[in-house]
């Protein structure tokens, strides 16, 4: 079954080049960059291939001209065109080397076949949209792409992955992209992945690969480990929404580990209009009981909050209540609360006062019966 909405470049036109960039004629080489596809409706969704979470491409078939790993960096792909190696042009993406026929009198190969790439994603959940993004492989990127996703339960090796009895689904029947563009899926399947196939038809590059969903966490290992981060992108926590998102994406605040640099959090731009403040919202895995709280402004060191307050909700239409009255906040550092009484919530809503940046937030806690019964229903549903 194909679920990617994905209208075909090359509807209008046999041309096997359309989709081709022109050549690089100098300067920067990402003015005639190019967008493809609807982006709306998952942009802001957490990458589920996103390295910071563990994800890895742990094989493919071919890498000839440029390793497979290049596909995951997190950096959008740079250019230089004066750089060469012993194989060809040094490219930042994922690139196979020409396929052959089997002969002379057959020089191109059969239309089955194709080079692959295999992608364990970082956190196992629900695919919403992808982008494969071909920056730079102007002419040589792939003719057309598909895309399919496995779950496999575990730590598999790649054996694993490959093995005769892994039922893979195609989320993009094979597709026509553009070079040097940005091209966006749309995906409507229901289920928990783990794995996806990156197809190539029949070779070529690839610069990038994005993987946007909703992270579904296994409730028997989150039972196993009693007290976690409630809002951890890894646990099953999501960014909603935000009054400003200028300089970075909240989504950061709740990815794990620190921050490495200063635009890897929640930064918003300087607010002007006096009485009004910047806010964050989102979603805890489930409901939980909070017991203690960590905010991190780590290299945030001119720019980070000045003061924050930190409010609950439990349930959709649940009222907001208090659960950290508005407290000030040192730059480029780790900040601790112990909670007074438990704070059983579903929703939480940082307030930044008047603006400013937060690195990380922790809500330490444990699940509650009512939350443990809704995380089993929908893993169950989603299996």
């Amino acid at each position: 079954m194909t679920t990617a909405d994905a209208a075909s470049p090359l509807e209008a036109t046999e041309d096997p080049h359309a989709n081709d960039a022109a050549p690089y004629g100098g300067g920067d080489p990402y003015a005639d960059y190019r967008h493809f596809g609807d982006t709306e409706s998952f942009a802001d969704l957490v990458d589920l291939a996103d390295r910071r979470l563990g994800a890895g491409v742990i094989a493919a078939n071919d890498e000839f001209f440029a390793e497979r790993e290049n596909l995951l960096v997190r950096e959008r792909a740079v250019f230089d065109p004066e750089r060469f190696g012993h194989k060809g042009k040094i490219m930042d993406g994922w690139e196979t080397r020409r396929r052959r026929g089997a002969d002379a009198e057959h020089p191109f190969p059969e239309p089955d076949e194709h080079d692959w790439a295999i992608v364990r994603l970082g956190a196992p959940g629900v695919i919403r949209g992808i982008i494969v993004d071909t920056a730079h492989f102007r002419g040589n990127y792939p003719q057309r792409v598909s895309i399919q996703a496995a779950s496999v339960a575990g730590s598999p090796s790649p054996e694993d992955v490959l093995a005769a009895d892994v039922k893979w689904e195609e989320l993009v029947a094979p597709t026509p992209v553009r070079g040097h563009a940005a091209n966006a899926f749309t995906i409507t399947s229901p289920r928990r992945y783990t794995h996806l196939r990156l197809c190539q038809h029949p070779d070529g590059g690839v610069a990038r690969l994005r993987v946007h969903g909703e992270v579904v966490p296994d409730p028997e290992w989150l039972d196993l480990l009693g007290t976690f981060d409630l809002l951890s992108v890894l646990n099953g926590g999501a960014y909603e929404d935000a009054s400003d998102k200028f300089y970075s994406s909240p989504t950061q605040i709740i990815l794990p580990g620190t921050s490495r640099k200063m635009d890897d959090g929640w930064e918003n731009r300087r607010r002007r209009v006096r009485g009004t403040n910047d806010w964050v919202r989102f979603r805890l895995a489930a409901q939980g009981a909070i017991r203690a709280v960590e905010i991190d402004t780590a290299y945030l060191k001119g720019n980070s909050a000045g003061w924050i307050a930190l409010s609950g909700r439990n349930g959709e239409s649940g009222e907001w209540f208090e659960i950290i009255p508005r407290t000030r906040l040192q730059p480029d550092t780790v900040h601790r609360f112990k909670l007074p009484t438990e704070a059983i919530a579903t929703h939480v809503r940082l307030d930044a006062f008047p603006d400013g940046g937060v690195a990380r937030m922790r809500l330490h806690g444990a699940l509650t019966e009512t939350g443990r019964a809704e995380l089993r229903e929908r893993f169950e549903a989603l299996a």
